[in-house]
């Protein structure tokens, strides 16, 4: 058995072109497809732990909204989609995009609320910079945005055969 791996390493390493380094063996990545699955696995990781520091946070808010729900339910949603995508070339083209899709709309819309909530401070945008420091993170929302685009990116890069 461990010669046999041996020899799955050599011909590999025969059949990779000599100086392939860096950025040009991830560009050969994307190319023939290496890279899709690997894209749905980091967004299955992404979305675990981005939903477990929302839901920290928005339980220091104490849910005061209904809607600081929605990216908390939405995380384990991305996660099985992300490793539904890696196992199944189907739900990488279907289930991941839906899903990534969802999440980013939901990031937007994290966004907005975020701003709303800057402005119900005292002094509203007036006063931003206290506002920002002590109001909920403006900018927050937009990684859950980042998780849902690499499950979009992964949707559309070439699988490997």
């Amino acid at each position: 058995m461990r010669t046999v791996t041996r020899a799955r390493r050599a011909s590999r390493r025969r059949s990779e072109p000599a100086g392939l380094v860096g950025i040009d063996r991830m560009v050969r990545n994307v190319r023939t497809g290496r890279f899709e699955r690997s894209l749905s696995v980091l967004t299955a990781v992404g979305s675990v732990v981005t939903a477990g520091e929302i839901f920290f946070e928005h339980d220091k808010a104490s849910f005061g909204n209904r809607w600081m729900w929605a990216p908390v339910v939405l995380g384990p949603v991305g996660a099985i989609a992300g490793v539904a995508g890696a196992a199944s070339r189907r739900a990488a083209k279907t289930l991941l995009p839906v899903a990534s899709a969802t999440i980013i709309a939901n990031g937007i819309q994290g966004v907005y609320l975020h701003l709303r909530g800057v402005r119900q401070k005292p002094g509203g945008l007036g006063n931003l910079r206290y506002n920002l420091e002590m109001g909920p993170p403006l900018l927050a929302p937009l990684l859950v945005t980042l998780v849902g685009g690499m499950g979009v990116l992964a949707a559309i890069l070439r699988r490997e055969e």
